[in-house]
């Protein structure tokens, strides 16, 4: 029998409440069957169940891992060292997965989010005020890089100023908002799905054009480096692994997810213990699903360098990736990889949007209509490149900012899950407990060192 957090000792917390469910997996389509309070019709008939696909909080927060600011930097680690480094993407998706698991498991089981437990739980976390500054900064940071990907986008295939660019991609962006901000928590997510299949097609077409080796694929799954610069790139990839939103925002998600399927709960009941250890089982294979598609995104843009780009100067900047996917693979592929970082800046954008208004509301208590969110951070993106500010240094800028937040993110995370005060018995086993902090050092280290490396003028 499970038992839950005292509701009365500080710091604890109590569950999100939900009705119970009857579960039903069929192959790799996950449903949550529920019923009304009396099963039966107007004839005395037992009523079928009415299915609901669980499927879709971790594709939301998949598309965080295929964000303009991951472009350029696969493409540059295939263009100069082929097949040498898949073994990086490789681990890295697999951190990815067990945080994003960590991230949604706090928020089925307390239903709070990492932002959230924050302001209540002064043991393990700091004050609210200078955590929610450090939250919007990255929420700021994320949505410039997003912004200014989707400007790109626009300019490489219209040719689009970079200005109006970003004041295209910011409506867009609203509009999208305007759906998830109406309650419409699954078709937000279906457009989110239908964005990374765009993504997922633009960034991969390239492939059928120019195949990668399998002998390379091979051999770049040997965990190894050629050089000093190497193993930079290499640090580059792996710190760059987990975005501090996609962190404060799973949480939420699949809570949302259910309060929309469901109506809002009565605050009188727990989860069964059943019911809750299914929606764990269901979203570590939601999350197995979204983040192998980002993780084959990622790779399939590295192998698409080592096949066709490799030696060739000027791919570490998206125009020069796509300059050089034009040139070599012709326009027609360079287009549809256009369309596809175009798609990850819509996606991105508006998710890193939620992302912040999310925080705001945890760490605040305010909520801020998410178009006004979206209008305030729109601005920073908008005044960059308004001023002409080189898109390259403004992407750089704003992944040191990231950097800087991620030990916000990833370390409360890891203590809260670990806590039995927090999450009861399904507090982390030490197996579990072991892995996500040796994952949380091994980014927390590499991001440090990134930032560090770009203050001294050496990255």
């Amino acid at each position: 029998m499970k038992t839950w957090p005292h509701e009365a000792r500080l710091g604890g917390f109590r569950p999100a409440v939900r009705d119970a469910r009857a579960s039903n997996i069929s192959g790799s389509r996950i449903f949550f069957s529920t019923y009304s309070e009396d099963p039966r019709d107007q004839h005395g008939h037992r009523a079928a169940p009415q299915a609901h696909p669980l499927l879709g909080p971790a594709f939301v927060a998949a598309v965080a891992y295929v964000d303009p600011g991951n472009v350029a930097a696969n493409i540059t680690a295939g263009a100069r060292y082929g097949y040498l480094l898949v073994w990086v993407l490789l681990a890295s998706n697999i951190f990815a997965m067990v945080i994003q698991y960590l991230s949604a498991k706090l928020g089925l089981v307390t239903g709070k989010s990492p932002a959230r437990p924050c302001s209540a739980t002064a043991c393990l976390s700091p004050p609210a005020s200078p955590f929610w500054i450090q939250a919007e900064i990255v929420a700021a940071a994320t949505d410039l890089a997003e912004v200014i990907g989707g400007a790109l986008a626009l300019h490489l295939l219209f040719g689009v100023s970079l200005l109006w660019g970003g004041v295209i991609v910011g409506a867009v962006s609203m509009a999208l908002l305007v759906v998830q901000g109406e309650g419409k928590q699954r078709q937000f997510e279906t457009i989110i799905v239908g964005l990374l299949i765009i993504i997922t097609l633009g960034f991969l077409a390239g492939l059928f054009v120019a195949p990668p080796s399998p002998s390379g694929i091979l051999g770049g799954l040997l965990p190894r480096f050629q050089g000093t610069d190497s193993v930079l790139v290499a640090a580059s990839m792996l710190g760059a692994t987990v975005m501090p939103h996609a962190v404060y925002l799973h949480s939420s998600l699949v809570n949302d997810h259910e309060t929309d399927e469901l109506g809002p709960s009565t605050g009188d009941a727990h989860h069964s213990s059943g019911h809750l250890t299914r929606l764990l089982r269901a979203t570590r294979i939601d999350i197995y699903w979204a983040l192998s598609i980002a993780g084959l995104v990622n790779i399939g843009l590295l192998l698409l360098a080592a096949a066709a780009l490799a030696g060739q100067s000027g791919t570490d900047t998206i125009e020069g990736a796509h300059a050089a996917i034009s040139s070599t693979l012709g326009p027609v592929v360079g287009t549809v990889f256009a369309v596809g970082l175009l798609a990850s800046g819509l996606a991105s954008t508006s998710v890193g949007a939620y992302a912040g208004s999310e925080i705001m509301n945890g760490l605040l208590h305010i909520r801020v209509p998410i178009i006004a969110r979206r209008l305030i951070s729109l601005i920073p993106a908008l005044i960059i490149l308004g001023a002409g500010a080189e898109p390259t240094w403004a992407l750089v800028v704003s992944q040191v900012a990231l950097s800087f937040g991620i030990p916000f993110a990833i370390i409360p995370l890891m203590r809260l899950t670990a806590s039995p005060e927090v999450m009861g018995d399904y507090a982390n086993n030490r197996p579990l407990r072991a892995t996500g902090f040796l994952i949380a050092a091994v980014i927390v280290a590499l991001n440090l060192f990134l930032v560090y490396l770009t203050l001294t003028g050496q990255g």
